[in-house]
């Protein structure tokens, strides 16, 4: 038999084995390779050149860092049997793949309110009937219906493998040093009190530390003003996509993409048709980028002018604060477009106002648990003498206007 624990070298961690046959099987299927053609932060790289790096080395990390903590717990005398040991490897891994292309910047654009995790959930369920029911336990964990709760916490939580891999290989890649985490020793400090995840005291340090660099992480990279710019683009240039196909204009649009931008697809519709959800897995990064090199020789100006802006980093401006007044920026901005000839149908395309939003830890959702050592259990916020962990429960709420800079359309 042909082995199939097989080993990459990554960039992050060293070197990762795939524990399983089957996880191998998992890792070479169609929709997990996929992954490769899907970058990990969007339109990140037009900000920091570095950060190029796909789902697909995500998945593996996120698994690895499984392995690592289920290591651990064992290591502690926690019963786990080896087929939970590879369902929640299975689970991690396979947590992104509904991901789209460019990440979350179309999740909205292309699909009517459908989240990347409910796409996750169909094609985990799908590849449950491939596999003859082989997955049916991972589900459960992903889920949160299967009754060790930690196994889903593990999964999806403030402190998961998901968020531990993404903070060290984002931070890596971008090049943004504060975001880098001492994952292994918070790994090593997990333990389970009455089926739910803690970490142990002498771990206390680090998690304020993961939480700090998360907070840090998502001004600097997640939510940076110019990544802010350049998604803005992406979603005003198929704003314009499907208007101008409203329209009887006709454009060339790549196969696959072509369902999600001619229909409102709903989840319902992806439950209910095979077809939408077969046409998605064949989706990614490079069908955008086809079509947006397409576009900009479009007879549609405006469709055309955001396209090459976009393609040359010719890209919107910003401005952006707690408090900011948009509506007075909005109407200079407006009057401007006037002044340039653009038609007031036109003008929506060339500005949007947004906000943002970032906490550290949102601990009305769920809590990180701090196992102390005369063993109480208390929330991380009360654990910590920080005052500043305490803070980032708060949510820090930016409003924005994102508008193009010197526009030029001859008039009309």
């Amino acid at each position: 038999m042909t082995n199939k624990r097989k080993i990459f070298n990554d960039p992050v961690y060293g070197f990762i084995t795939i524990p399983s046959d089957f996880i191998f099987e998992i890792v070479q299927h169609p929709y997990f390779q996929r992954l490769r053609r899907i970058k990990q932060l969007g339109m990140a790289e037009l900000v920091y050149p570095g950060a190029f790096h796909s789902r697909f080395q995500h998945a593996l990390g996120a698994m690895h860092l499984m392995n690592e903590a289920l290591n651990t717990l064992q290591s502690k005398g926690l019963l786990i049997m080896e087929v939970e040991k590879e369902a929640a490897q299975v689970a991690i891994l396979l947590h992104d793949i509904g991901h789209g292309p460019f990440s979350h910047v179309l999740e909205y654009a292309l699909l009517k309110g459908v989240n990347h995790e409910a796409i996750s959930l169909l094609l985990m369920e799908d590849l449950n009937k491939q596999f003859d029911g082989k997955l049916s336990l991972a589900i459960e964990m992903f889920k949160g219906t299967y009754n060790r709760s930690f196994f889903h916490q593990l999964i999806s939580s403030q402190l998961d493998m998901d968020r531990m891999d993404y903070l060290n290989r984002d931070s890596f890649y971008s090049g943004v040093a504060e975001g880098k985490i001492g994952a292994e020793r918070i790994i090593k400090m997990l333990n389970v009190v009455d089926n739910e995840l803690v970490v142990e005291e002498k771990g206390l340090l680090s998690v304020e530390n993961f939480l700090v660099a998360r907070r840090l992480m998502y001004w600097q990279v997640y939510l940076h003003k110019t990544s802010i710019c350049s998604e803005t683009m992406v979603l005003k240039i198929f704003e314009r996509v499907k208007d101008l196909i409203a329209d009887g204009i006709t454009i060339e649009i790549p196969r696959n993409l072509e369902v999600f931008i001619k229909e409102n697809i709903s989840l319902d519709d992806f439950k209910n048709d095979n077809k939408y959800l077969q046409n998605f897995i064949q989706l990614d990064d490079t069908d955008i980028w086809y079509a947006l090199k397409s576009w900009q020789s479009h007879s549609d100006q405006t469709l055309s002018l955001l396209c090459k802006n976009l393609i040359e980093r010719n890209l919107f401006k910003i401005k952006i604060e707690v408090g900011l007044n948009t509506e007075e920026i909005e109407r200079g901005f407006l009057e401007k477009l006037h002044n340039k000839n653009i038609p007031k149908s036109l003008q929506k395309y060339y500005y949007k106002i947004g906000n943002i939003s970032n906490s550290g830890y949102a601990s009305q959702n769920e809590n990180i648990k701090i196992l102390m050592k005369n063993g109480t259990i208390l929330d991380v916020s009360e654990a910590s003498d920080l005052p500043t962990i305490k803070a980032m429960s708060n949510i820090v709420k930016k409003n924005y206007i994102c508008y193009a800079n010197d526009v030029y359309l001859p008039s009309i």
